[in-house]
């Protein structure tokens, strides 16, 4: 059946969370970066022009997403996969190193970051594989391709950017949506667990309350489920592992990455050096109290006391200005956003459209959940965008093809009869 009209069965309600996202987040980019004598907001000599300009590219862009055939995102899915590893392997030849980190492709006055669309070439193969009728999670085979299709893009990344790469392990959950046997998860929540523990108190502690836990378990389980074999594996690894924590922290991690947990943990830090964004970014969202400043008004925003406010930082300015209440308007706003996918992704008629659906809500609500947590230190300070919220055209293009995307699928859900 040929396509319908752009607009035919759309989906009004995610489009209009989308736009309500994005003109909040210009916003607040614009008391981010709003210089002491003002200019046109169309001047894209500052950093809220140029997020006016993304803005507009964006238009046409999901235009096109839209008027393509849905099933294009499933026929060439594996080309799309190629192409952004192939993305990803330019930068290590013509990669532009911008703070220490070589992720941006240099054209013209402005860069490009090919991760941030990688996201999505990632997300299409996964349904793809994942919506094969031959697949299943269960077996260790499928397990093992579904892995490699998440984690040869995550060590490319993982070169070049540790918070981009750790974005792509929320992917885990679609897969648990889709069969993975539950032990992968507690197994992954237990290590990181474990990691930090290990960090915080003496291993022999860590490994005595290890071990009450295996006896505790042992005894309370049915006699038929006893296996002292088993529990004897599980707390030899878990001795290992955390024996080998220190020597991780102290040889394998950089410097900067140390910081961060230091930071996390409030263990040698120096609020003038590696504690200071974090600190700065709690003392602005801080200061707006419930019902904030007032638009332009916060003095840490005016002031610049908080570095890389219009990116990462993003959510300070909504803290500082519009306080406590505007803050959990934002927060609900994205929340509804992603039950809204999640709600749709389980109405899809095709297993691909829904598995690329629960992927979109995952990489979103994860971009959201660390940007947010490591601002109240709940989370290691990583660097990933909010999405709609933070400056940047690759974030901006890149989050809004990945949503787009899945906006057309489930428009074209009543052909997929």
């Amino acid at each position: 059946m040929k396509n319908q009209s752009v607009t035919s069965n759309i989906d009004w309600i995610t489009i209009l969370l989308f736009i309500t996202l994005v003109i909040m987040g210009w916003l607040n980019i614009y008391s981010a970066s709003l210089p002491l004598e003002q200019t046109s907001i169309f001047d894209i000599s500052q950093i809220y022009g140029k997020q006016i300009l993304f803005i507009c590219l964006t238009v046409p862009l999901v235009l096109v997403v839209l008027t393509v055939d849905a099933k294009i995102y499933e026929k060439y899915a594996f080309v799309f996969y190629i192409i952004g590893l192939v993305s990803l392997l330019g930068l290590f030849v013509f990669g532009k190193t911008i703070k220490g980190q070589t992720n941006w492709y240099s054209i013209g006055g402005f860069t490009l970051q090919p991760s941030e669309f990688v996201k999505t070439s990632t997300a299409l193969l996964l349904a793809k594989y994942l919506s094969d009728v031959q697949v299943n999670l269960k077996n260790f085979n499928d397990q093992l391709k579904a892995f490699a299709i998440m984690g040869v893009p995550l060590l490319l990344i993982l070169l070049h950017d540790t918070g981009t790469a750790m974005i792509f392990v929320a992917l885990i959950f679609v897969l648990y949506r889709e069969g993975l046997p539950a032990w992968y998860l507690w197994t992954g929540f237990l290590a990181v667990l474990l990691f930090f523990m290990s960090l915080l108190i003496e291993p022999h502690f860590v490994l005595l309350i290890a071990l009450v836990v295996i006896l505790v378990q042992f005894i309370l389980s049915k006699r038929i489920n006893r296996n002292p074999l088993a529990s004897s594996i599980i707390f030899v690894l878990i001795a290992g592992f955390t024996y080998s924590v220190d020597f991780v922290y102290d040889n394998v991690l950089e410097a900067h990455q140390k910081d961060r947990i230091n930071v996390l943990f409030g263990q040698n830090v120096d609020m003038k050096n590696e504690g200071y964004n974090l600190n700065q970014s709690m003392i602005a969202i801080g200061s707006g109290g419930w019902f904030g400043k007032g638009f332009l008004e916060g003095t840490q925003t005016k002031g610049g006391f908080v570095p890389e406010q219009h990116t990462d930082y993003i959510f300070t300015t909504v803290g500082e200005e519009w306080g406590f209440i505007g803050a959990v308007i934002v927060i609900a706003l994205f929340v509804f956003l992603f039950l809204r996918i999640i709600y749709l992704a389980e109405n899809q008629k095709t297993k691909f459209s829904r598995v690329y659906g629960y992927c979109v809500a995952t990489f979103l609500f994860a971009h959201f959940f660390v940007n947010i947590t490591m601002l109240i230190r709940l989370f290691p300070t990583i660097g990933v965008p909010l999405p709609f919220f933070s400056y940047g055209g690759s974030s901006l293009f890149a989050f809004s093809i990945l949503l787009f995307i899945f906006i057309k699928m489930d428009a074209n859900k009543v052909n997929e009869w």
